[in-house]
């Protein structure tokens, strides 16, 4: 199998900083670079869940240069929209440091962008086959003139790009205000008293897709003893939570019985 993706061994000293800082840069995908062993199973990844959070401290220079060309990062994404040439990196980066200071982790639906300010939360569908996802762009690249964005392993897989190693993509940005984020306020699950005020709901998934959360809800419904829905606030994603709770030990008796299920990753909310 060939790959065409992801970084090079070179690295962003970013001069506005005066700190000697150095962060990772995608490149092209070389023969040291590639696919994971571990087979994901592309209908059982989950989007990243757009949330406000502030600007990269060392992710957002006004420029920085690559190869001796300088590239210019935006100010905002509010309205960005553009096709081009998507790619992929995977082992050979995993772990090491993205350009906003966060571990590159080929399993997360993130991605590298040369201009969109850090982070910022885009749409990434795939012209061949109009399979869409949504990722969080929290690296610099691809470093190349034909490409336009460097896709995690995971996110590849989701769009079906990881075999072919690009394809042609139309990237937008969502925009997410602080306004926006107080519609899902996480919940601390270290309380000391017992019962909860209102209804409070453990969010398993978020997917742009439909399918894939109605998979999930029968996947989890078949195995614990708890209600489990969709919810759909807006046309950005379907989220599958169990609950209603009012009982904190009831929230925390299907979180471990969740992670029986190898399902870690949860969230809890209020209604």
């Amino acid at each position: 199998m060939t790959f065409k993706s992801a970084h090079n061994d070179h690295h962003i000293v970013w001069a506005p900083l005066a700190l000697g800082l150095l962060v990772s840069a995608c490149g092209t995908l070389g023969p040291q670079d590639g696919a994971p062993q571990r087979v994901l199973d592309a209908d059982a990844i989950q989007d990243a869940q757009p949330r406000y959070e502030p600007l990269s401290k060392y992710g957002n220079p006004d420029s920085y240069v690559v190869a001796g060309k300088r590239y210019n990062v935006l100010d905002s994404a509010k309205g960005y929209v553009q096709r081009g040439v998507a790619s992929w990196y995977g082992t050979k980066f995993h772990g090491r440091a993205t350009s906003s200071g966060e571990p590159y982790d080929m399993y997360a639906m993130s991605a590298a962008h040369k201009s969109l300010p850090l982070p910022t939360y885009v749409r990434v569908t795939n012209l061949n086959n109009r399979k869409s996802a949504i990722v969080k762009v929290n690296d610099r690249g691809p470093f190349h003139s034909d490409r336009l964005i460097d896709l995690s392993y995971a996110a590849a897989v989701k769009l079906g790009i990881a075999a072919h190693g690009t394809a042609p993509v139309e990237v937008k940005a969502i925009e997410v205000t602080p306004v926006a984020q107080t519609q899902a306020t996480q919940i601390p699950v270290t309380q000391t008293s017992t019962a909860i005020a209102g209804g409070h709901f453990v969010q398993v998934g978020a997917f742009s897709d439909r399918g894939n959360a109605e998979r999930l809800v029968q996947k989890i419904s078949l195995q614990i003893p708890f209600p489990v829905s969709i919810s759909s606030t807006n046309d950005t994603y379907y989220r599958v939570r169990v609950g209603p709770f009012r009982d904190w030990k009831q929230v925390q008796s299907v979180q471990s019985q969740l992670s029986n299920l190898g399902i870690n990753d949860v969230m809890v909310l209020s209604d």
